[in-house]
């Protein structure tokens, strides 16, 4: 029963106090409150009422903070799954395009014969025509596997470097240049790798070591026998130079060259292919005497362990010093890499449009 006497007390105190407050504001008299003590009451209520504000305020910061985290966390995952995509699409766009290097491949002795021994086109036709059907596939096994793991490993492992080198805050570099560099981390990597593929290709398709290495297995053997640098890893340096130049050319070519020929009216299959076989020209012109000085190195299994400046000295030499025939085969090379490469760039990007 004492509810209703308390509810009018607080009632005409609230009263009392909004006078007394309109009078300080009006008058600024601090003197005229003789009840003192309500005022104190109601000041210990407002300051609980803002700090229970400012537990709300906290917890709902706190909230806020903790779907932030649950975001971050998505992306994260979401990352996880991007970089995969950009290995399995890599490998996707290569083994599609083996199909090429089966039908290329023996486009490609040819060139090899050119560049081991600087032979005219009509003499290296010639000397395959005479080896039989047979003998013209020798040598085909290791670009296949190693166009499909090259793929696999060169995209997905530039996608992995660029998506850490983005996350540094404090990078030198502008973010336009991150694809290339990311690209020549790639190649470093692949030199490393793919160089015993190519080392055991280019024995295969020297026909000087059909007699003395008729088999894959005897020039594994033989390789292997031998220290890394005269062996698996001969001209490991010219390679890791041409990858690693060529891989970061690509990356940081591909974009800008697609993107400008979609701005064009270009289709976004038709710029991805021609972003790749611009890329190709582009790459191929300047490095293809690197990839003639490699084959002239790793062609022959005992090659006394000669050192790159003392190979290319030799091979300057039986050139006659000219870049004529230093380029010879060089056409057919950057048709075929054209080809090649526009089909795994237009796969690939499409793939990176349509994940599912």
């Amino acid at each position: 029963m004492y509810i209703p006497k308390v509810r009018a007390y607080i009632g005409q105190e609230r009263v009392h106090i909004t006078e007394k407050l309109r009078l300080e504001e009006a008058f600024n008299v601090t003197e005229i409150f003789p009840k003192a003590g309500v005022l104190r009451q109601f000041g210990a209520k407002l300051c609980r009422t803002v700090a229970l504000q400012d537990q709300v305020w906290t917890a709902v910061s706190k909230m806020g903070s903790s779907s932030h985290h649950n975001q971050e966390v998505v992306l994260k995952s979401a990352d996880s799954t991007a970089w995969f995509r950009s290995y399995l699409h890599g490998g996707t766009s290569s083994l599609i395009s083996t199909l090429t290097t089966i039908i290329t491949f023996p486009l490609y002795k040819t060139v090899f014969r050119q560049q081991l021994h600087s032979t005219l086109v009509r003499e290296a036709v010639t000397q395959l025509f005479k080896e039989g059907p047979v003998k013209l596939f020798r040598g085909v096994a290791p670009p296949l596997l190693m166009r499909s793991l090259n793929g696999t490993l060169l995209f997905g492992l530039q996608d992995t470097f660029l998506q850490q080198l983005s996350l540094c805050s404090k990078a030198p570099l502008p973010r336009n240049a991150l694809p290339a560099l990311a690209g020549l981390g790639a190649g470093v990597v692949e030199a490393l790798l793919f160089t015993p593929f190519e080392r055991v290709q280019n024995v295969l398709q020297n026909s000087r070591n059909d007699s003395r290495l008729p088999t894959l297995r005897s020039i594994l053997l033989k390789l292997a026998s031998r220290p890394l640098a005269s062996g698996y890893y001969t001209a490991f340096l010219p390679i890791l130079i041409r990858n690693a130049l060529g891989n970061s050319l690509y990356f940081g070519l591909k974009g800008p060259m697609s993107n400008t020929l979609r701005a064009y009216g270009c289709s976004p299959v038709a710029a991805s292919f021609t972003a790749g076989v611009l890329n190709s020209v582009v790459i191929s012109l300047p490095l293809y005497p690197l990839s003639v000085l490699v084959a002239n190195m790793q062609a022959r299994v005992d090659g006394g362990g000669r050192g790159v400046k003392t190979s290319w000295q030799q091979l300057w030499a039986a050139r006659q010093h000219r870049l004529a025939l230093l380029y010879r085969g060089g056409f057919l090379v950057i048709l075929r890499s054209c080809v090649t490469w526009g089909i795994t760039t237009a796969i690939y990007d499409q793939l990176e449009r349509h994940p599912r």
